[in-house]
């Protein structure tokens, strides 16, 4: 299947205040954002032509900018309308939309304390992570050589362009060998998350989670324990050992572009595609679509 290039499609991009038309939205090859990694931004669905929790992605957005420095040259509630703007513009059902924020090309160097703030905001169609078919039976996935910094060496509550280099280099070792996505250990050796989303576990009935104290605390990962509480499902959230692993019986993975994700195997462990998971993906697809309350 042949790929459609980013920069080369139909429709508009928010950029700075105003819808463009798709191909205009340019920047120049000295922006700073693409060199220093000085850039932020949220992954989000649209159901039905709504974005999911739009307002918490948003908040989390000018939270990145803060950790990052810098201040986004809108409001909040600018960023929610110029979503929506996006959504009826492109006329998105069912979608993924990216928010992004960087500094520009006024200076080039480390320090760029001048450099203008840009935002741009686009959508488009994007049905599922993985293929529907491999979801269903359990993803594979690979355990990467790469590990998540220690929270003092890296703004890690942000969502920055930057902290996804090593996500990027796991998971292309991992389809490299035929597999979906990567584990990643933190920098003590615990179980952390995949290259885009968090992680959980089920042993005894019970859902185990990594502590969330060097990588995101995701959105969808929040709203995954509120649904599996409301199903008196009990939530713990822990550090988990690699040794842990081998215990449980089923295992998945959150995140806004994942959604519920139930996996098969990470590396030689195994699990289930259980009743925990199927019932967790089930209540969180009806509730994204307004279908199932907590």
């Amino acid at each position: 299947m042949s790929l459609i290039p980013f920069d080369d499609r139909e429709g508009h991009i928010w950029l700075d205040g105003k819808l463009v038309p798709w191909r205009d939205a340019k920047i120049h090859v000295l922006t700073h954002g693409l060199h220093y990694g000085s850039s932020i931004f949220e992954g989000q669905r649209v159901y039905g032509r709504k974005v999911f929790k739009l307002e918490q992605h948003t908040s989390r957005l000018f939270q990145s900018a803060r950790l990052m420095g810098f201040e986004i040259p809108f409001t909040e509630e600018q960023i929610n309308d110029a979503c929506r703007q996006v959504v009826e513009a492109q006329g998105a059902d069912d979608a993924y939309m990216r928010p992004v924020a960087w500094r520009g090309s006024e200076q080039m160097a480390v320090s760029a304390q001048k450099s203008k703030i840009h935002v741009a905001i686009a959508v488009w169609p994007w049905p599922s992570m993985f293929d529907p078919e491999i979801k269903m039976k359990g993803i594979r996935m690979d355990i990467s050589r790469w590990r998540r910094p220690a929270p003092d060496t890296t703004p890690w509550k942000a969502k920055a362009a930057g902290l996804y280099m090593i996500c990027t280099l796991s998971k292309h070792e991992a389809e490299a060998k035929g597999l979906a996505d990567a584990m990643m250990y933190d920098w003590r050796g615990l179980v952390a998350e995949a290259t885009g989303a968090n992680m959980f576990f089920v042993k005894d009935n019970r859902l185990f989670t990594p502590h969330a104290d060097c990588f995101l605390n995701g959105i969808t990962r929040q709203t995954v324990m509120d649904l599996a509480r409301a199903r008196q499902i009990e939530v713990v959230e822990t550090y988990i050992q690699s040794s842990d692993v081998s215990g449980y019986t089923e295992c998945f993975l959150t995140g806004s572009a994942a959604e519920v994700t139930p996996v098969g195997q990470i590396g030689d462990w195994k699990f289930e595609v259980g009743n925990i998971s199927r019932t967790l993906m089930d209540d969180y697809s009806n509730f994204v679509r307004g279908k199932h309350r907590i």
